[in-house]
């Protein structure tokens, strides 16, 4: 039996999917699987073929997603943020049998590829004649989805997924942070990312529900609607719920809230933890079904590492510092030209490009990352070391910091630094907290001050490489 038949045959009529308008249960959720999986196959697209899906986070994206799931097609969800010419691009590199859009403007004009509306394909599934059995055996080896990695330094790359990397992401997960039957997660992250999609497993594994606010609905407002007892924010989406005292007092009623995308500033957590939000850290990666490491319990203070190593992931440091994982989360491989490059050493050890160590206990400290180090002075400088220690000065939001060419040292540190005053705290009081707790090499040589970060396309995170231009030019 596939996992949404099984969720059904257990959970029933339990709440699966909340909307703003409709509550569908499990019973509920796989019969509409089961005509979408039902209406593709008899429109040509089998199992094991790859479609293609553009659209923002909606409640008939999850239906389709589950539909793709029930019928063992690979689901491709795409960032339907990024420029046509890079959609168009990625499209063309997946060579899908069928491309699903939001709406009829994003319909695209490839040769060989079939492009239709979402809402289309629910409308011919609706008038299909259910059919008396469509259970699929689940193989747990079988590809499921294609996620791109979110391409925070060079070209996304294709993640290939099986079944089984997403079911044991998901039973470790929900064994460190409990979520099953009367709780309710919000989607606040796209689908296409990992951290988005691997709730769905969550949820149809342990019997939770996950909720979906109408499109372009704040966090705030989704908070109110919902009875929500799970969430996944980055620091920034936090920064605003914290700043007004009614999402405050509401994110006081979660069991979880899951903290991830970024080093976390000092103050956040300060303000966090002084509210009593139960706040969780954790460490991840695309290539590792989402979470690697994990908070065991919400923190009480600044923590000095990202968690521990999860169950079914195996994580060590190399030689180099260097941060190697592999276990049954594992991905398949990155899809090129049709094929799935596998990316393991010979030992079976994935290369995370992440700086960090581990504990014999399996608590887990990350530094850095290898692309983003430069030398100074014959040293190693991560960015993101001198990036938590500008947050842990008391006024200083967030910080990005990038290598600036210098005559004497080869490259020096420069940051970019958002703050809570205008100006404050000053340049000559944050090098001299900076020299306290980093060192004068380690400090920063210069300041800039930003309102607002220029960020990926359709993503959280922050265009390191942007920044790191416009340093060198200014």
């Amino acid at each position: 039996m596939d996992i949404i038949g099984r969720a059904a045959t257990l959970f029933g009529n339990l709440p699966a999917l909340r909307t703003a308008g409709r509550t569908l249960s499990f019973t509920e959720c796989n019969i509409e699987a089961q005509r979408i999986a039902s209406l593709l196959n008899q429109q040509g697209v089998h199992s094991g073929e790859i479609v293609a899906i553009m659209s923002p986070n909606s409640p008939e994206l999850v239906i389709v997603l589950l539909g793709l799931l029930k019928a063992g097609i690979i689901a491709a969800p795409l960032n339907n943020r990024f420029p046509e010419q890079l959609l168009q691009s990625t499209v063309a590199k997946l060579h899908p049998r069928l491309l699903l859009t939001a709406d009829k403007g994003q319909l695209l004009d490839l040769p060989g590829i079939e492009s239709r509306t979402i809402a289309s394909i629910l409308e011919d599934a609706a008038l299909s004649v259910l059919p008396e059995k469509f259970d699929t055996l689940e193989a747990m080896e079988r590809s499921v989805t294609i996620i791109h990695t979110s391409a925070s330094s060079g070209e996304a790359k294709a993640a290939v997924h099986s079944f089984a990397n997403h079911w044991y992401s998901a039973l470790g997960s929900n064994e460190n942070l409990p979520f099953g039957p009367g709780d309710c997660w919000l989607l606040s992250l796209p689908l296409y990312h990992i951290g988005g999609y691997s709730l769905l497993f969550r949820a149809f594994v342990s019997g939770a529900s996950l909720a979906i606010g109408k499109p372009d609905e704040s966090i705030a407002h989704s908070l109110e609607n919902f009875p929500l007892t799970h969430l996944s924010l980055v620091p920034t989406q936090l920064y605003r719920l914290l700043a007004d005292k009614k999402s405050t007092a509401l994110l006081q009623r979660l069991k979880a809230l899951l903290l991830g995308g970024s080093s976390a500033p000092k103050s956040l957590i300060e303000v966090a933890v002084r509210h009593n939000i139960a706040l969780y850290l954790s460490y991840g990666s695309t290539e590792m079904s989402s979470q690697i490491s994990t908070s065991p319990a919400p923190i009480s203070g600044m923590p000095q590492n990202s968690g521990k190593v999860l169950h079914y992931r195996e994580l060590i440091s190399a030689e180099d510092g260097e941060l190697l994982v592999k276990g049954h989360c594992l991905f398949q491989g990155y899809l090129r030209d049709g094929v799935i490059e596998p990316q393991t050493d010979s030992e079976g050890w994935f290369h995370t490009t992440d700086i960090g160590s581990v504990t014999d206990e399996g608590w887990v400290s990350v530094v850095g990352r290898k692309d983003n180090m430069f030398i100074s002075g014959g040293e190693n400088i991560h960015p993101e070391e001198t990036e938590h220690a500008l947050v842990m000065i008391e006024g200083i939001r967030e910080a990005l910091v990038v290598p600036v060419p210098d005559k004497e040292f080869g490259e020096r540190p420069a940051a970019f630094i958002l703050t809570d005053e205008e100006n404050k705290p000053d340049n000559e009081t944050i090098t001299r907290e900076m020299h306290s707790l980093v060192g004068k090499l380690k400090t920063p040589v210069l300041y800039f001050r930003v309102s607002e970060w220029a960020l990926l396309p359709g993503s959280q995170k922050i265009n390191r490489a942007w920044y790191r231009k416009l340093a060198k030019e200014q």
